[in-house]
């Protein structure tokens, strides 16, 4: 692991860039596990233990922090610059947040939302008579944490409550958003049809119920953030961190590292392909450990680039729904599992009904859609007791120009899931691991419902069986990468903190950061250039760690955040005509859970340190590892990646190579054109 030597950086922030270390991509280093024995192939060699490090293993620690390049000296740090409106509001977004954390009572909470400038003036001195006083206290304090949070603009006039037309549009603008009487005679004018919709039941007209319907919808979306962002300060705390990644990306400065050393290294593991006789016992043990094993599917996706539809109604629909090979991909998902369950029956002479906990999120209502489909099928014949389904809350999207929330109308924030990332503190709020836990469970495994391919040969098995045997945290199935795919990375990483202690660990670095961190595109076989191995999203995972971590009540249970502002926002206005803007919102990645399992040292540890981390990866052939479904081939395409007909062939060719082995005489489709052209 030997480093060369680091040039001076350039006017761009490559001096945040890590040196990059050429390494044989699938090695056949198996993880060091800890004892035990299997039932069969008991004959098979163990993988040879690694010689002990120099190192002395000293903890596991908290998150990594990600600013890769040598450090700079205090003197020597670059000043800030920076947008100073976003310095400013940022600054006045944490007083809000410290006072509110300071507050001890609900009362408190909402003197210290009145005592902020932006809310006094957005509500005046009488607040109480008008819609607030017609609210309960903590939707009363969801609202003045809106408009604390500098987005007063949600609660705008256009539907014209008060009446009177174009004079009080004039007004509201003379008066500018901070002023906001305009607005304040909305919420009034509002406070009577709250009053009638409560004494009354219903609102005394059309118009009013509406209004009432839509405030409603709001104030769920609201107490959604405020609930699920509790860690770093609920609405408030949301917009502090956009604005601050927003900042971030506009003048293209990062914080100051905490680090001397920051390396990204080549991670060596298990090749499935490689070292046969040990990935056989690894797969075995996954199947014999089947009873201490869930599954975790998070499923909440859009699935917009396949453009699925009902028939019948015309409504947008989920990806989970795509119909695929006679099923759908929910379906494919329970199928995979089935068939894992009836190896270890055939094996082991044992039942097992494996519990599975699925996030789904509102969009095209995909909870809705998934709740259907398991009542449909009966729950697939395993009982409705072995599922949990938990909703993933909808995120405002922010403006890429100036952090406001993008609206599609008055009362109405455009929303989107705020990436799979959310898993597992939402996994610990809605206890789901405390679920998997009183059935046995030890350890779980995670996949993607697009990735069609994900449970083909030996993957999954040999993934949970490691992970199950060898007592560790977090592991990664990986394959080789494809030039142009939007995929991330996985990558062993090295630092070495200001006290001069070393962590290690494997973990992933998304595509959206490859720029960030110097991370080359993939080359033709036989280049020199570092060639870092894919990240797949199939995971296994140890339920108590990954517990600890959703718990927890700082940033670190939302793991790889970021703002993701590279791809336009689509969203329906208030006039139901299709827009588009720049933004993005808040996205965490579920792998990168990954940087709070590191390992610490007091040394420098050498080659061969991925045997004793809590992290570990498996390699495989890539179409036995990831194929998706997520895009609709278009006409015009000359590729079928990432399609539904694509991974169709990745299937077929699989099937090949299985039924070849079986002396089954199977046609082989060598060229992607020759399978377009027989589909036609």
């Amino acid at each position: 692991m030997a480093s060369r030597a680091q040039p001076p950086p350039p006017p761009t922030p490559a001096h945040l860039r890590p040196r990059l270390h050429a390494a044989q991509l699938f090695s056949p280093r198996a993880p060091r596990c800890r004892g035990g024995r299997s039932r069969l192939l008991s004959a098979l060699p163990s993988p040879s233990p690694s010689p002990p490090s120099r190192s002395q293993r000293v903890s596991t620690v908290p998150p990594l922090e990600r600013e890769p390049g040598p450090a700079h000296s205090p003197e020597h740090q670059p000043q800030p610059r920076g947008d100073p409106a976003l310095a400013a509001e940022i600054a006045r977004l944490s007083a809000a947040r410290a006072r509110l954390r300071a507050a001890r009572t609900f009362g408190d909470k909402l003197r210290a939302l009145d005592a902020d400038p932006r809310v006094a003036a957005f509500f005046g001195e009488e607040s109480s008579r008008g819609v607030l006083g017609a609210l309960e206290p903590r939707e009363a304090l969801l609202l003045k944490c809106l408009v604390a949070a500098g987005q007063e603009h949600v609660l705008g006039d256009e539907l014209e409550w008060y009446g009177g037309g174009g004079g009080h549009h004039e007004h509201h603008h003379r008066n500018g958003a901070s002023g906001g009487s305009a607005l304040r005679e909305a919420l009034y004018s509002l406070a009577g049809l709250v009053g009638k919709w409560s004494s009354e039941g219903v609102a005394g007209t059309e118009k009013g119920s509406g209004e009432m319907e839509v405030l409603r919808r709001l104030l769920k979306f609201l107490g959604d953030i405020e609930e699920f962002y509790d860690c770093i300060g609920g609405i408030i705390g949301y917009q502090i961190m956009a604005l601050e990644l927003l900042s971030a990306s506009k003048d293209r400065k990062h914080r100051p590292s905490k680090h001397k050393f920051v390396d990204f290294h080549v991670p060596s593991g298990l090749n499935l392909l490689e070292d046969t006789e040990y990935a056989s016992q690894a797969a075995l043990w996954g199947i014999e450990g089947l009873p201490e094993l869930g599954e975790i599917y998070p499923i909440g996706g859009a699935g917009d680039r396949l453009g699925l539809v009902d028939s019948d109604t015309g409504e947008s629909l989920p990806a989970a729904l795509l119909p695929y090979c006679g099923r759908s991909l929910l379906e494919g998902l329970i199928r995979d599992l089935q068939a894992r369950e009836f190896l270890h029956f055939k094996i082991f002479g044992g039942q097992c009904i494996t519990p599975i906990a699925i996030m789904t999120s509102s969009v095209k209502n995909n909870h809705e859609h998934m709740i259907a489909i398991f009542d449909k099928l009966d729950w697939f014949g395993r009982g409705r007791d072995n599922f949990r389904l938990f909703e993933q809350p909808l995120v405002p999207v922010v403006s890429a120009e100036d952090g406001k929330w993008l609206i599609s109308k008055s009362l109405f924030p455009v929303g989107k899931p705020g990436g799979h990332g959310a898993i597992w503190k939402l996994a610990y709020d809605r206890g789901i691991f405390q679920w998997l836990q009183r059935r046995g469970r030890k350890g779980a495994t995670v996949r993607q419902v697009s990735n069609v391919v994900a449970a083909t040969d030996l993957t999954m098995m040999a993934l949970a069986g490691i992970g199950l045997r060898c007592n560790k945290k977090l592991g990664f199935a990986s394959c080789e990468r494809r030039p142009g795919a939007t995929e991330g990375v996985n990558v062993l990483i090295e630092k070495q903190n200001l006290e001069g202690l070393w962590s290690y660990g494997i973990t992933c670095i998304e595509y959206t950061e490859f720029e960030k961190y110097g991370i080359p595109e993939p080359t033709v076989t036989g280049s020199s250039q570092v060639s870092y191995p894919a990240n797949t999203n199939i995971l296994y995972v140890d339920l108590q760690a990954v517990e600890e971590v959703g718990s927890r009540k700082n940033a670190s249970c939302l793991p790889g955040m970021v703002l993701n502002l590279k791809k336009a926002v689509s969203y329906v206005d208030h006039l139901g005509f299709e827009c588009s803007a720049a933004g993005g919102r808040l996205e965490c990645t579920m792998q990168n859970i990954a940087d709070n399992f590191v390992n610490m040292y007091n040394y420098r540890c050498g080659k061969g340190i991925e045997s004793e981390l809590d992290t570990f990866i498996v390699y495989n052939e890539r179409k036995r590892v990831t194929s998706s479904a997520k895009r609709k081939l278009k006409s015009e395409d000359r590729s079928l990646h990432q399609t539904p007909e694509g991974s169709l062939l990745d299937i077929m060719r699989n099937a090949h190579d299985l039924l070849s082995r079986c002396s089954i005489d199977v046609p082989m489709i060598h060229h992607t054109v020759q399978f377009h052209v027989s589909t036609q």
